[in-house]
């Protein structure tokens, strides 16, 4: 049943988003050329790993240790702070990669820090936007973001999805603290052998409410790696 759901909020959701996204992928082609879509692996249910897909915001590097934050173009950053970027995550909740709610994917070297407990939100699909993402997102800790997906997963209910979408909506008419001071995920677990730190990149529904970031942690140092 929440299958079909997923389906019928993408197929809606599809009449303005194919449009916008073909005007969205003409503009990047013209300001940045290049590839338009931007592929990253990320764990789903089960630990079954799938390639996330999102609008490009940055241009290519001009040299090896160029930093990240300088190749974010304008209309990247525009698509940022809109959650834009997120558009073509539609096609993964179509391919069953991903649901319309539930805990965002994330990195597998970062899964291979889970605890046991923790593992329990790969249970279900992950998800364009969920209950962390509109309780603090990137504005509160990594564990305490895991703890509430697991209170979703726990506590999952037709009347609490439908509460996390209005809340989504709300959220995205108003767009604030689209990542913690920094750009540090507080308490977010650092993969093995990382880069140097980068600004993290957004997520469908990129959604914070303002909450005092509680821990510092290392910058996830991936090119367009928010939540």
């Amino acid at each position: 049943m929440k299958r079909g759901g997923d389906l019928a909020v993408t197929v809606l959701a599809g009449i303005i988003a194919v449009p916008l996204g073909l005007l969205i992928a003409l503009l990047i082609r013209a300001t940045t050329g290049g590839p338009v879509i931007f592929r990253q692996t990320r764990t789903g249910r089960h630990g079954r790993e799938f390639a996330i897909l999102k609008f490009r915001t940055m241009r290519d590097k001009r040299h090896e240790d160029e930093p990240d934050a300088p190749r974010i173009t304008r209309l990247g950053a525009l698509l940022r702070k809109t959650s834009l970027d997120e558009l073509p995550q539609l096609w993964n909740v179509l391919r069953g990669d991903m649901g319309v709610i539930g805990p965002r994917p994330t990195l597998p070297e970062q899964v291979v820090h889970y605890s046991d407990r923790q593992r329990g939100r790969l249970a279900v699909r992950p998800g364009l936007t969920g209950w962390a993402q509109v309780r603090g997102r990137n504005s509160i800790t990594w564990p305490e973001r895991i703890e509430l997906d697991l209170w979703y997963i726990e506590h999952h209910s037709l009347a609490l999805d439908l509460r996390i979408l209005a809340l989504t909506v709300k959220v995205l008419l108003r767009p604030a603290g689209i990542t913690a001071a920094g750009g540090v995920n507080p308490g977010f677990p650092a993969p093995a052998h990382s880069p140097a730190p980068a600004p993290a990149e957004s997520a469908a529904a990129r959604i914070v409410l303002p909450r005092q970031a509680t821990a510092t942690a290392p910058r996830l140092a991936r090119e367009e790696l928010r939540g």
